[in-house]
């Protein structure tokens, strides 16, 4: 009997610290779900005017802007499942109380990127965002081309000279000039925890299977 206790405590230890890790993650699954909501309560919240002073604590708060672009604009590399690859054009947007922001107008296929999009004034109702898009494999932006390959709200700012700010548009009201507006939504918040419990769970699962063989293994020798 002593042969087969410590295999035996070996595996039920690691069994149970397993399966605590795998609970562990559905309750953060369950946290995340909450987190989520709230995130979307947020976004379809009634849109206030834009605040005078704006701070990234007011993500995804719902605005509304009025104003002219000004013709100078970003192209960033996007893609729909509709209409395959294309861009997302973020225009230098000048409100009528004079502030300059950053306005993501929405998506054009490849075709209408170099279209002329000459000022025009629109009444726009969108989201505050400051989207992570890069990585650290996102290359760099192309300024000859003025391709970019990630939404950096603090260096498109610069670029185009405008405040820190950018409101990613849901509706438009004006010539958006072809493109169409990709409203902020909660389907590209990450919420993998329930895959993570999933392979915790198959972890256990294995140990007990691989305990149960070391044990039979140290049966039979005793033959």
């Amino acid at each position: 009997m002593r042969r087969y206790l410590f295999p035996l405590i070996l595996g039920i230890v690691g069994c149970a610290i397993l399966v605590q890790l795998g609970l562990w993650q559905l309750d953060r699954r369950d946290w995340k779900e909450g987190l989520i909501a709230d995130i979307e309560a947020g976004i379809n919240a009634s849109p206030v005017p834009l605040p005078a002073e704006i701070a990234p604590d007011m993500k995804y708060l719902p605005v509304t802007v009025s104003g002219t672009t000004s013709g100078a604009e970003i192209d960033v590399l996007s893609h729909t499942r509709e209409q395959g690859a294309g861009y997302q054009i973020i225009s230098r947007f000048i409100t009528d109380d004079g502030r300059a922001i950053l306005l993501d107008r929405g998506f054009v296929p490849q075709e209408l990127r170099r279209v002329e999009r000459p000022p025009v004034r629109l009444e726009v109702t969108g989201n505050l965002h400051w989207p992570q898009d890069a990585s650290s494999s996102t290359p760099a932006p192309n300024l000859d081309e003025n391709i970019w390959f990630a939404r950096d709200v603090d260096a498109m700012a610069a670029q185009l000279g405008t405040e820190p700010v950018l409101v990613v548009a849901s509706f438009i009201r004006g010539d958006n000039q072809g493109a169409e507006p990709i409203p902020v939504a909660v389907e590209g918040i990450p919420n993998n925890h329930f895959a993570y419990a999933l392979q915790w769970f198959l972890i256990a699962a294995t140990w007990a299977v691989m305990t149960l063989a070391l044990i039979w293994r140290i049966r039979q020798r005793q033959y």
